[in-house]
């Protein structure tokens, strides 16, 4: 039973897709992935922030003045509530990933100014003229002991005007809040996002490994990108303090300065297979000189004995992850012929290679041809282990570079840094953090655009299904009852009165809920790992009947609001006055 006054032009399971095996199947696959790596168990429980600079001065001057502001004209204390949210999704696209609550939960909970701080305020030109009493009593011991905080589920997806996070408490501790919250959510969320955006434009069948560190924005950047990209669907890291702090998968093979630095054959012909006392480089020699001569016309003998001898060192280095780096010369000529001789030789020693890097030219190309030289190898030589080898691409690898790729190619793993954890495509979210309500009375910011006009009043927020298909978001204040399974619902646009919805769900989900109250924290066993596998179920729901293209064009899903709302905010509307 619906009713739809307005046809909404809109795909709401097609946000995401057809390949979410891919996701599902992470947790079996990440020991699959292990190349290089150190297995950790997640542990992101600690309650204090994870970069010391999170705290109580971590602010904007303008916050500082503001609470001076309010506490010499006696209002600190008045009951005031901020709702933190978006006006539009990143990317062109159309969902965003809610993703950095578990640290603005810990900024919360540690709150404080220490003596230091009152001091260097103080003496600050801005408060040359304040009251000593503003910092002696008031600031010396503000807390957050009466603030309550709701927000979704860190892995949410979300929408624009959605209230991510709500902040109830006096005005003064509320308002000192929020350009830490912002900054704490803003990146996250995005880089989320674009992980998430990555992992499905790559495919079902693909692992993705974030590479940014170096270049990251600085490392705090790069840490919290480490982070963020795992919750939103990467399956590692080459990140080493994330991978020991939040145990993260790590991986990593060796750059071209490894190859580099190795220039004859002589420098390892008696280094021996680790934990053996194989001697590998006489294996080497026999399939390059006997066994492989004039092997379909490769020249076997003809390749570069400095990165010949450089893979046989890492190989007797890493028996059991031998995966090399072969664009360092020639690719096909000499990278492929030379990792392949050393392959062959650690399985006679009982050790099977991973597999190769590409970090240069046509990787669909490159892949194809690699892939096409294992398999034929893997046939000839009755070698089954050469057919399984991973092919590893990286290179300035984006979105677009992901969705254009020739869908014949060979790569199984991805390794991307830059556009990843530095959000090239777009750097910002662009969250804000507005107050809707003071002292029990409704607050309204006005514009001329009317994407900044805000939708006074706290709110709560709903996602309505019909059957298992997300079909609008919900909201409505908070003294209203919740939607009803089973029973109409009657949906408005706040900005388009002819935009309408009558329904019936079939499934109502809350999508906030109470996390911080009064100092106490409501924790999870690990916030990354929880927050992961919300972000599976949230792409499950979504779907239901899509397609990938979708997930990439700027498509609306609606958010609507309840009645009541609607009519509440075109009352305040009306009587707010334009100063």
């Amino acid at each position: 039973h619906v009713t739809v006054t307005f046809i909404i032009s809109f795909h709401p399971p097609s946000l995401i897709y057809s390949f979410i095996h891919l996701l599902q199947s992470q947790q079996r696959e990440r020991q699959g992935l292990d190349i290089m790596s150190i297995p950790g168990s997640i542990d992101d429980t600690n309650n204090a922030p994870a970069n010391s600079l999170v705290n109580a001065m971590l602010t904007d001057l303008y916050q500082l003045t503001m609470c001076y502001a309010y506490w010499d004209a006696g209002k600190h204390d008045s009951p005031a509530v901020f709702e933190l949210f978006f006006r539009k999704n990143p990317f062109g696209g159309q969902f965003t990933v809610f993703a950095g609550l578990d640290e603005c939960l810990k900024y919360v909970q540690n709150f404080k100014f220490t003596d230091d701080d009152i001091e260097y305020l103080r003496n600050s030109p801005a408060f040359v003229n304040a009251k000593p009493d503003f910092f002696d009593n008031y600031l010396r011991n503000i807390s957050c002991a009466n603030l309550k905080m709701f927000a979704m589920q860190e892995g949410t997806i979300v929408f624009p005007r959605e209230p991510l996070i709500r902040v109830e408490g006096p005005l003064g501790i509320t308002q000192l809040l929020e350009t830490a919250l912002l900054t704490l959510v803003n990146f996250p969320s995005l880089v989320a996002t674009n992980a998430t955006r990555m992992k499905l434009a790559a495919g079902p069948d693909k692992k993705l490994a974030e590479f940014g560190l170096r270049r990251a924005q600085g490392p705090d950047g790069g840490f919290s990108a480490s982070k963020y990209c795992f919750l939103g669907g990467f399956d590692a890291t080459s990140n080493v303090l994330a991978g020991k702090l939040l145990g993260i998968p790590i991986i990593g093979t060796h750059a071209h300065a490894f190859i580099q630095s190795f220039n004859k054959l002589q420098e390892v012909e008696t280094m021996k297979v680790n934990g053996t006392d194989l001697i590998l480089f006489d294996k080497v020699m026999n399939y390059r000189n006997n066994i492989l001569v004039g092997y379909r016309k490769y020249g076997w003998a003809e390749t570069n004995e400095g990165e010949l001898a450089a893979f046989i060192s890492y190989a007797c280095s890493f028996p059991s992850s031998f995966l090399c780096l072969i664009d360092t010369y020639d690719t096909l000529k000499s990278g492929l012929l030379n990792f392949v001789l050393v392959a062959l030789a650690l399985n006679e020693c009982g050790f099977q290679a991973r597999g190769i890097r590409l970090d240069s030219g046509d990787l669909s190309l490159m892949s194809i041809q690699c892939w096409k030289c294992f398999r034929e190898l893997s046939h000839d030589l009755n070698l089954p282990f050469l057919s399984r080898l991973d092919i590893v691409a990286s290179n300035d690898i984006n979105e677009e570079v992901l969705l254009n790729l020739d869908k014949s190619h060979k790569i199984n793993i991805f390794g991307i840094g830059t556009h990843l954890v530095t959000c090239q495509k777009q750097p910002a979210l662009g969250c804000v953090y507005k107050l809707v309500d003071l002292d029990g009375i409704p607050r309204i910011k006005l514009s001329e655009d009317i994407n900044k006009v805000l939708i006074p009043g706290p709110k709560r927020i709903y996602r309505i299904f019909i059957g298992d298909v997300p079909t609008l978001d919900f909201m409505t204040l908070l003294g209203e009852p919740s939607p009803v399974v089973g029973e109409d619902l009657s949906c408005r646009n706040p900005f388009r009165p002819e935009h309408r919805v009558n329904l019936i769900p079939t499934k109502v989900s809350q999508l906030s809920s109470l996390v911080f109250n009064r100092e106490e924290l409501f924790p999870r066993k690990s916030a990354i790992i929880d927050a992961r596998s919300h972000l599976l179920d949230q792409l499950r729901s979504f779907s239901c009947s899509g397609t990938t293209e979708y997930a990439f064009e700027e498509r609306k899903y609606p958010t609507m609001v309840s009645e009541k709302l609607y009519h509440f905010f075109k009352t305040v509307l009306s009587n707010a006055k334009v100063i």
